[in-house]
């Protein structure tokens, strides 16, 4: 070869794995990234491992945490399962489209699109296994109904049947039998099973394995898959191994304060208490025994669609999100479930993975709402503009950012506004049900309400004129045209 055509055959060398490197690169910038969106339900973040709990251990969901962010300010919009899921699904606010029950939005948004469908009109595979609008738990699982599902939303849906409180093994009810003359019962009741045979025979066990052959399914396709646990959702029900490390003897209750109730308003005492329920210490007990033992199994539910995710080459092409539909009381101010608009029923656990982020714990305030834009935005999808969350993704690269100065949550009998210093709720628009007022640096249990003590009044009015002007930026969308 002569020499002169050395430097050519090199250029021509370079210019092709130039070619070949730009190919790949367009290729990795143009192949979408899927998500798996993982809930579960009635879960509060004090349960969890990776947030701090030392009894009940979390492995799959912390192993999430370790390779995500995990965000210990989130707020559910509604304090209970069906404004909660209608909310974060459709892209408003409960008293945007006026779900305060378990129904599905889509007569109040109309044609607009669910977060599930964007995707699915953006070309994705999308798919629901079991509880992701609302569905009634134990009734229509046990039934393996749609509940209050949007059909719209999915390209294909998946209900798991279960046994639920009727599953064999040992049961006890809890709530209301005093004299343990009832048998296990039905209904949204606290009733704990230690249930015979393996993960299978219920219905979350069901769902994982349907997660995991879907993942297998679509692996070749964008896809949007969304998973329900509906564990711990009452009744207790998980298979007997899971119960082991939960004595129920040997559970500790939070601390009990003489007079707690005495400066709540009415409407701030919770549908459930250890009172009205006829719990005593050793029953509640049981119940937080209980708690944590579905807590563990659906644990391992998750882990079995990690694992279904990494073993299908899937990790570094989907974003992973876990989190609940709004938190739950385990005997703190003796208030038990959910409903409440206390710290423990409107903080939910939230965890965001996302391909090439690093992992980081973000103290920023954040919405459940929040993540139809924010994942839109992740997957290249446009943001529309009507919807009322605000694009989160930002603190996925600087958890020290802040996109809200407050969060905003409702249920059906008041509001909630929770700022750095303060968390404030109120009773009726006009506040004649009552107003309680708490400095969280200096009282995160919320155990004394200063919202009728001298020396506050300004601030009182200040949340007032807040949630006022909230309002009224909740109303004003586009539903009505």
């Amino acid at each position: 070869m002569p020499t002169s055509a050395v430097p050519f055959l090199c250029f021509c060398l370079l210019t092709l794995v130039s070619i070949r490197d730009a190919a790949a690169t367009a290729k990795a910038t143009d192949q979408k990234l899927n998500v798996l969106f993982i809930i579960s339900d009635d879960l509060t973040s004090t349960a969890l491992s990776c947030y701090g709990n030392k009894v009940c251990q979390t492995p799959s969901i912390d192993r999430l945490a370790a390779r995500g962010t995990r965000f210990t300010g989130a707020y559910c919009q509604g304090t209970f399962c069906g404004p909660s899921r209608a909310s974060f699904m459709s892209g408003y606010y409960p008293h945007a489209t006026g779900v305060l029950g378990y129904i599905s939005p889509r007569k109040a948004i109309g044609d607009r699109a669910t977060w599930s469908q964007h995707f699915k009109n953006s070309g994705y595979y999308t798919a629901r296994v079991s509880k992701i609008f609302h569905m009634g738990v134990p009734g229509g699982i046990e039934e393996g109904s749609d509940g209050a599902d949007d059909p719209a939303s999915w390209t294909e849906k998946f209900n798991s049947q279960g046994p639920e409180w009727r599953a064999p093994g040992t049961g006890e009810t809890l709530e209301n039998n005093p004299d343990g003359k009832k048998p296990a019962v039905g209904g949204n009741t606290f009733v704990v099973v230690e249930a015979d045979g393996d993960d299978l025979v219920h219905s979350d066990g069901r769902t994982a394995a349907k997660a995991c052959e879907l993942l297998a399914q679509h692996k070749d396709e964008p896809f949007f898959l969304a998973v329900g646990f509906v564990r711990p959702h009452v009744p207790f029900v998980a298979p007997r191994p899971y119960y082991a490390p939960f004595p129920f003897d040997q559970m500790t209750l939070p601390k009990k304060l003489e007079g707690d109730w005495d400066d709540i308003p009415k409407a701030g005492i919770n549908y459930k208490t250890s009172l009205n329920m006829k719990m005593d210490l050793r029953r509640q007990r049981k119940a937080v025994g209980g708690y944590y033992a579905s807590v563990a199994y659906m644990d391992a539910q998750v882990g079995k669609v990690l694992d279904a995710l990494e073993n299908s080459g899937l990790n570094e092409k989907t974003i992973v999100i876990f989190t609940s539909d709004h938190g739950y009381h385990l005997g703190e101010h003796d208030f038990w479930a959910k409903v409440s608009l206390h710290e423990e029923s409107a903080l939910v656990p939230l965890i965001i993975s996302v391909p090439g982020r690093k992992p980081a714990v973000c103290s920023s305030f954040v919405e459940l709402l929040d993540l139809y834009p924010a994942v839109s935005s992740l997957c290249g999808l446009n943001v529309p503009a009507r919807i009322q969350g605000k694009d989160i993704s930002p603190l996925l690269d600087d958890p020290s950012h802040q996109v809200r100065d407050a969060a905003f949550c409702v249920n059906g009998r008041g509001f909630l506004l929770r700022e750095e210093k303060w968390a404030y709720i109120q009773y009726g628009e006009d506040a004649k049900k009552g107003v309680e007022l708490f400095n969280m640096e200096n009282d995160p249990n919320q155990y004394t309400n200063l919202a009728d003590q001298p020396g506050f009044e300004k601030v009182v009015s200040r949340f007032k004129d807040k949630l006022a002007s909230k309002l009224k930026t909740v109303r004003d969308n586009d539903l009505g045209k």
